[in-house]
């Protein structure tokens, strides 16, 4: 065998085991949005067994758009019940796209994925079952009622990450 052939087959096993591995994930789901329209009424929900509360873990809501998306700000709901059924609500506001309007996040074409901090060094305090629950909360300046339909928004995810400190 050439060592041309063999530097080629190193690479590709090196390439391989880059995108492979993911050794902070811990969980990482997503839904996909009906009509790609995310309705005011209907939220998004994981369920997610925690069993490590040793260690702080970065949780992100990850949201997927394309060109139908027409806001510079995304407002979401978010609902966190631990096991113990306490829960935890807070409104949240993510920039979708910077001041001189070019979308945020990674992508190659119309869709953008955006990873947006949900919570950051969090550390669960106990162990077995969260759910977390997101709802839309758009409204349009000036006006008391939500949008009903949020259009653009193919896919909303959840990803939560061992910190790396």
């Amino acid at each position: 065998m050439g060592l041309l052939k063999v530097n080629k087959i190193l690479f590709c096993i090196v390439l391989i085991l880059s995108f492979s591995c993911d050794r902070y994930k811990k969980y990482d789901s997503y839904q996909t949005l009906e009509n790609k329209v995310w309705k005011a009424k209907d939220s998004v929900l994981f369920k997610v067994d925690i069993e490590d509360i040793s260690k702080p873990h970065h949780v992100f809501l990850n949201v997927r758009t394309d060109n139908q998306y027409q806001y510079r700000n995304l407002y979401v709901i978010s609902k966190m019940t631990l096991p113990s059924k306490i829960v935890i609500q807070d409104t949240l506001e993510y920039e979708m796209a910077d001041a001189f309007g070019n979308w945020l996040g990674e992508g190659f074409t119309d869709v953008r994925n955006n990873k947006l901090y949900f919570l950051e060094n969090y550390t669960f305090p106990e162990t077995g079952t969260y759910r977390f629950e997101f709802f839309q909360a758009m409204r349009k300046r000036g006006q008391v009622e939500g949008i009903p339909e949020l259009l653009g928004i193919t896919d909303v995810g959840l990803r939560i990450e061992e910190s790396k400190k």
